[in-house]
């Protein structure tokens, strides 16, 4: 019988292992202060970065030697605090010049062979940054949730050798290009399951799901900001949810739950080492 994930990384076949992500590093100081305090306080054991914004070399630094992916992302959903793409291609931005507000424009806009170069271009920024990733993921789910994107993807999380962020099984279904079965014939690793919280209240999904979390590697992410002018004046619509955040992954009854519920933390890098362990079966 084949080892399960959690027996691969060295750990008994019915282990609860969590990962606890946190989203959106680098897209303001408000954000990155609440993600270090959500390291600091135990609960937070990942985070990734969002290399196009303006605070993400800020972040680099504050989290040299932890666990920190690369929030690849094509879309600013922000009306009055916009940025950019590292490689300028027309296709990635919207009629102002910036990246487009929602994933149905990106889309729409975005030419395959541009998603690429860009994504490419922020792992590689990430890493000239002193980052060494331990995972990609998606900022708005651009590339995981369009089929030629999520070719792009795959793509590169094979030639960078790192693991991903996948959809739940069931999300895996409805969008029909079988993205699971897909990653892990390439030898991709990834969370067996995954928590989303938005926009539901943070604190009460982890009382929710951590004592019955399944066996197996579990990833539930937030989007921790600290609260006041800077999170409410580029952030209007949901300032309250990313406040909660930053208050539940720092709030030490959260750790406890964890500890409790008989749940073992990780982060992203166990799954990368075992990754490129058997790189060399493939």
């Amino acid at each position: 019988m084949a080892l399960t994930l959690a027996e691969r990384l060295g750990y008994p076949a019915d282990a609860r292992l969590l990962i606890v992500n946190c989203d959106d590093l680098g897209s303001s100081h408000s954000a990155n202060l609440a993600t270090l305090r959500a390291f600091e306080a135990g609960v937070a054991t990942s985070a990734t970065l969002m290399v196009p914004c303006p605070w993400a070399r800020e972040a680099a630094r504050m989290f040299a030697g932890r666990d920190i992916g690369v929030h690849l992302t094509l879309t600013c959903e922000y009306p009055g605090y916009r940025w950019r793409s590292l490689t300028g291609a027309a296709s990635l931005h919207d009629d102002d010049g910036f990246m487009p507000a929602t994933i149905a424009e990106v889309f729409e806009r975005a030419a395959p062979d541009d998603v690429r170069a860009e994504c490419r271009a922020q792992i590689d920024q990430a890493i000239a940054w002193g980052v060494d990733p331990t995972h990609l993921d998606s900022h708005m789910g651009t590339v995981q949730l369009h089929g030629p994107f999520f070719d792009i993807y795959l793509e590169l999380a094979s030639a960078f050798d790192l693991p991903i962020r996948m959809a739940g099984r069931r999300e895996d279904e409805r969008l029909g290009f079988g993205g699971r079965a897909r990653a892990a014939e390439m030898g991709l690793i990834f969370p067996e399951n995954f928590i989303s919280p938005w926009p539901r209240d943070t604190r009460q999904v982890f009382h929710d799901r951590i004592p019955g979390l399944a066996g197996g590697v579990s990833e539930i992410y937030a989007h921790p900001v600290d609260d006041g002018d800077e999170l409410r004046a580029y952030d209007p619509d949901h300032p309250e949810i990313r406040a909660n955040d930053a208050e539940v992954l720092s709030d030490p009854a959260i750790a406890h739950l964890m500890r409790a519920a008989g749940v073992t933390p990780i982060s992203f890098r166990p799954l990368r080492e075992l990754q490129r362990a058997g790189t060399e079966f493939r």
